[in-house]
């Protein structure tokens, strides 16, 4: 029996239009009636996660900001919490001037940027989340961040992906969770860090943990879960990895995996 399932929310248990279909919330609904916790487990900031945890009726920890804050939903108990290491977020900020980068930090559960532009509208329209403009982003830097993230054509994000890597060193992990979207977390920020953390927490062995998502982002999580699951519309690196690929984020790929993994209703 599976006791934990991780489930990524954007383009995995919302489909296209930014929903949770009745489906899959019944699916989710009865995985937890069978004695299952079921989690989500994010980029997203635990803001932006909670609106989406709350609306499904979940009333667990969930894992935010790519693995770096795990926190309550009911009392907002911080469970697990990881900042970007201090020198490697100022030597980011330093590249991203020289090289004119659109670079976004959280403090405080905040969004911010420094300066208005394209990149942070259609970010925040993406996940519905307020942002705020700070012109003196270096005061911000020196502040404790779960996760920067820098917006930018995915080509050119690939190449300077390898460059961060080196400068920022091993404190850092660094990762896409869309193509445009270079995230920069603690090493230990990671999906795959918190989904041993909540295994613990709920007593249960990895090997009794699902663990569903899309994208590159979700692959330590993927790893580690006795069960990693690809949706169909994942990126291809992802589907290599999983032990199962599942039907597409518009056509209940979780509810699948909670019907044939957890429930027994389908073959």
């Amino acid at each position: 029996m599976y006791k934990l399932i991780a489930i990524d929310i954007d383009d995995t248990l919302i489909n296209d239009d930014k929903e949770v279909t009745p489906a899959t919330q019944q699916a989710l609904e009865q995985a937890v009636a069978k004695g299952a916790v079921v989690t989500l487990a994010t980029g997203r900031a635990y803001a932006s996660a909670q609106a989406i945890a709350r609306q499904t009726g979940l009333n667990v920890p969930i894992i935010t900001y790519q693995g770096a804050l795990v926190k309550n939903l009911l009392d907002e108990q911080v469970l697990y919490e990881r900042y970007v290491p201090k020198d490697a977020a100022q030597k980011l900020f330093e590249y991203c001037i020289e090289h004119n980068l659109h670079l976004q930090t959280y403090i405080d559960d905040k969004l911010y940027a420094r300066e208005e532009n394209q990149k942070i509208i259609d970010y925040t329209d993406l996940n519905k989340t307020k942002y705020y403009i700070e012109p003196d982003f270096s005061k911000l830097v020196a502040q404790p961040t779960p996760k920067m993230l820098i917006i930018d054509d995915p080509d050119y994000l690939d190449e300077i992906a390898p460059v961060l890597r080196e400068l920022l060193g091993n404190g850092v992990h660094i990762t896409k969770s869309k193509p445009q979207f270079l995230e920069i977390m603690h090493h230990e920020g990671t999906k795959g860090h918190a989904l041993k953390f909540l295994a613990d927490h709920f007593g249960c062995d990895l090997s009794e943990c699902i663990a569903i998502g899309d994208s590159w982002n979700d692959h330590e999580m993927l790893e580690a879960a006795g069960l990693g699951v690809a949706m169909g519309n994942a990126i291809p690196a992802l589907k290599e990895i999983a032990d199962y690929v599942t039907a597409s984020n518009n056509e209940d790929g979780v509810k699948h995996v909670i019907d044939k993994f957890v429930l027994g209703t389908e073959a």
